[in-house]
This record gives structure tokens, sequence and C-alpha cells, in this order.
């Protein structure tokens, strides 16, 4: 008894904390979504989705074409972490890749916002190299421009994920493979990615989740319509105090979100039955 209840003091902290920060404010705004005037119904929804439909459609469009990038880019660092024959390519892209993870996504905006603007840093870079003109040079701060800043973030978080899985894989079959002539894109695609597919899947969809929930990158580099669900609901409670609509597109975007989570896992109880 006395081991049980010193594990509960121990794990109460904890728990008071999920609770107060996280439980009791979802529940506040899952009822508040419900809440229009003083009044129970969907009117807020009705709001949400007259004036933000095409929001919430860009936001889904840019963040699954994101994750998608993701995948594909990590999937090939990964794979040439693993089976690259160059030590010294291999080690300057393992120093380098894990640079973004450590950068916040506000520096992130700021950064690409500065660096993607008509008269930014690319632009600057390209004119001196003499590749564009100045009357040529045109900013990316629209949907390009939160695709890079999400994929540029999120890729080695990914890539780390995914190596770590290669790099506990038998080398036998990987060795078997090369002795039998295939070249490192077919060892990559037919034997090491197969048996590493539901780590990346799961890093995807984390990346997911995360990327639906970022506020600075769309309001620092896309200033116009449409935009994320994010900006939509930072300007009804900025600009009108509207916590209903707020609450309702938060619980949007926790829709689309579980629709993804309850993809992996239905697959993954297929996968253990």
């Amino acid at each position: 008894m006395s081991k049980r209840l010193l594990g509960l003091i121990l794990v109460l902290p904890a728990l008071a904390v999920i609770v107060l920060l996280f439980l009791v404010p979802l529940a506040a705004s899952v009822v508040g979504a419900f809440v229009a005037d003083g009044r129970y119904g969907l009117a807020n929804f009705e709001k949400a989705f007259a004036l933000y439909t095409q929001d919430i459609i860009f936001t889904v469009v840019i963040v699954s074409f994101s994750t998608f990038i993701i995948g594909a880019l990590s999937t090939a660092i990964a794979g040439y972490l693993t089976l690259g024959e160059n030590p010294r390519a291999v080690a300057i892209l393992r120093w380098l890749y894990r640079w973004p993870m450590f950068i916040p996504f506000i520096v992130v905006g700021q950064v690409l916002r500065t660096f993607l603007a008509k008269n930014g840093l690319m632009n600057n870079m390209l004119i001196g190299a003499g590749l564009i003109t100045p009357m040529q040079a045109s900013g990316m701060l629209d949907w390009r421009g939160i695709v890079i800043a999400f994929v540029w973030k999120q890729t080695p978080f990914v890539t780390l994920l995914l190596a770590g899985a290669m790099a506990s894989l038998d080398r036998g079959t990987i060795e078997a493979a090369r002795n039998l002539g295939a070249s490192r894109l077919r060892i990559l695609l037919e034997i090491v990615l197969p048996q590493v597919a539901t780590t990346l899947v799961v890093g995807l969809i984390l990346s997911f989740v995360t990327m639906m929930s970022v506020l600075s990158v769309p309001l620092m580099i896309n200033a116009q319509s449409p935009t994320m669900i994010t900006a939509d609901i930072a300007f009804r409670i900025n600009a009108y105090g509207d916590y209903g609509v707020a609450n309702a597109l938060g619980l949007i975007s926790l829709g689309v979100t579980a629709c993804v989570a309850w993809i992996y896992l239905r697959q993954t109880m297929k996968e253990r039955a």
C-alpha cells in the first residue's frame, strides 16, 4: 500500500497538469462550440463553414501536400544515411539535416519571411548571380512559403525516426540484395522501406498534427486569403471576441486530425490481427 501511495503521489503533479492545462480547456472548448447566444445548437458551426469553408479546404490541402513532401524527403535522406557509400557525405548530411529541429516555428516563420520576400535574400542572391533581373523578382509569401516552412521544419523529425528504424534492420538482407546486383534505390523501396513503413506513418501523422496546430507560420508568411484555420481562430478571438466560432473551428481542426489518426489506428489493428 505504501508503494502504491508513493506512486500515486509521484503521478499526481503530472496528472494535475494534464487535467488543468488540457482536459479542462478541451471540455470548455467543446461545450463552447455548441453554445451561441446562450442556447445550444450548431449555429457556431454553420457560421464557421459559411465564412471559412475555403480556409478549411486550404488547410487540409496544404498540410496534406506538405506531409507528402516530408515523407518523400525523409525517406530519401534516411535511405542515403543507411545505404550511402561515401562516408564523408553521410557524415556531413547527418550533421546538417538535424538543425531545423532545434528552431521554433515562430523563428522559422520570421526567417523565411525575410528570405522569401520579393526583396528578400533569395531574390537578392539570384539577382547577384545574374540568374534573374530585378523586374523578374517575385516573392513566395503565399501557400508556397507555408509549404517550404513546414517541410524544412518537420523533415528532420521524421528523418530521425526513420533513420533510427533503418539502422536497426538486419543488414544481411541489404547485403544479399547488393550481392545480387540490386541498386540502392531498389533496395530502399523494395527491402528497407516496407520494413520501416510503420515508423514512417507514425512520424508523418505526428507531423500532420503538428502542422495543423501552427499559428506563427501562416500569420507571418501568408497574410492573404485563403489562410489556415489557426489564423482564423486567432482572428475571431482578437478581432471579435467570438469564442464560439473559434471553438467550432478548433473542433473542426481536431476532427481532421482525428480522421488521420483513425486511419492509422485502423491499419495498425489490421496488421496486428
